[in-house]
Formats: C-alpha cells, structure tokens, sequence
C-alpha cells in the first residue's frame, strides 16, 4: 500500500500539530499519541519547539540577559523554526512518516501577536510552513494552567508570565494577564484555521480517546511500515 500525497503539503507523510498555553496538557498528549501510533506500527517522529540546536544558545542568552525585544525574539524563533522544519519536519515527511508536533508556527503566530507584533507580518516570516494535516488545539482556562502550574511546583518563567511586557510587577498578575492574550489569540486561530477543539481541562485519559478518535480519518487508508515492507 503506497503512501497518497497529502492534499494540504503534497507530501507521502502527515503533519500532526498540538497547540495550546503553557499547562493545557499539550506536550503529554503529543507524547502519548506518537506511542499508540507507534505501537500500531506506523512510522512516526516527534519533534518539539525550541529543537533547533542553531539558535537555542543564542535564545537562552538573550533571555537570560534580557535583550530579546518582542520583533527580535519574533525573528530568533522564526530562524529556529526554519532549522527545525527543514531538519527535522520535512525530511520524515517526504519519507511517509506521520509527523507529531508538539508546537508548530501557530504558537509564534499566538505569542508574537500577544506580544504586539504584527500578525500578518508573522504569517509571512513563517510562509514556507505548509498546513498541517490536523492541528488539535488543547483549550482551557488560563486559570487551570496557572493551577497545574503550582501543583506541579515548576517555576513560572519571566518569559512565560511576560514580565519583559510589563504587565503586571507580580509573576502570577502578569501570567494571567500574558496567559489570557495567548488564549485569545489561539481562540482566534482556532476559528480561522480551523483547528480540532479539544476541551482540556478533563482526564488525561478522556482528552486522548479524543485525540484518536478525531484522527482515524486522517489514518483511513495510510499505511503501517508493516504494509509498506509487504507491498515492496
């Protein structure tokens, strides 16, 4: 059984992209379902934001020295994108594999908006990108995330409350308020891109029989390694 190009890339594989605020659950259900995909004997890759090794130093130490304005840490992530694309995405998907994303350019076009940046000059930095096949966007209250946060007991990042875009001088305020305009801005997405909702303030368990269940027609037809090694 050969692979059909995708309609949305033109590519034998298939693009699988989860998005969603800081604690939606995003990166664990990612996890989960390149596993199960896996264990079903697909070809699958994983790959996550911020995998690109060309610009990571050079992102933690702007971070770290507070240099990065919204339009430069805008650029840096761009460049580290397009390393990872053309490394790590693209390769895998024009060998048939099914491609999970833990991020993809959705997540620049929600954060650099927040940021004040220009949204449509961030979709043309990000052009090259093509549509994923399925992006599953996990939704929930900016106030469920702050509360895995805590319970988790994992620090809130300057970056991540957007203290650099003084908001608010308290970690927490400013989170909510930074947290509350990534929310809005992939609300907004949401509708315009289409995205798969899933309601993430549930089980772990609940949210990932979603998470199958919705991608079985993009599973319809497309073969294991085990149907591609028989049909050779």
């Amino acid at each position: 059984m050969a692979e059909r190009p995708s309609p949305n890339h033109g590519y034998p594989g298939r693009l699988l992209v989860f998005e969603g605020l800081d604690g939606s659950g995003k990166s664990t259900q990612a996890s989960l379902l390149g596993k199960w995909l896996a264990s079903k004997g697909y070809r699958v890759f994983f790959t996550e934001w911020n995998s690109s090794v060309l610009v990571a130093s050079t992102i933690r130490r702007g971070k770290k020295k507070g240099l990065l304005t919204p339009t430069t840490f805008s650029l840096l992530h761009a460049v580290d994108f397009a390393d990872r694309f053309d490394r790590q995405i693209l390769p895998p998907l024009r060998a048939g594999y099914l491609v999970v994303c833990d991020r993809y350019s959705y997540t620049a076009f929600a954060r650099d908006a927040a940021r004040g940046c220009d949204p449509a000059w961030v979709r043309t930095i990000y052009s090259f990108a093509p549509r994923p096949d399925r992006v599953f966007y996990f939704q929930v209250p900016v106030q469920v995330t702050l509360k895995r946060k805590v319970a988790s007991r994992l620090k809130i990042s300057y970056y991540e409350a957007g203290m650099d875009l003084g908001l608010s001088e308290e970690v927490r305020e400013s989170y909510e308020r930074f947290q509350g305009r990534l929310k809005r801005e992939y609300d907004r997405l949401a509708e315009t891109d289409r995205f798969t909702v899933i309601d993430a303030a549930r089980s772990v368990e609940e949210i990932q029989r979603d998470v199958r269940r919705s991608l079985a027609p993009v599973l319809e037809n497309f073969p294991t390694g085990a149907q591609l090694l028989h049909d050779r």
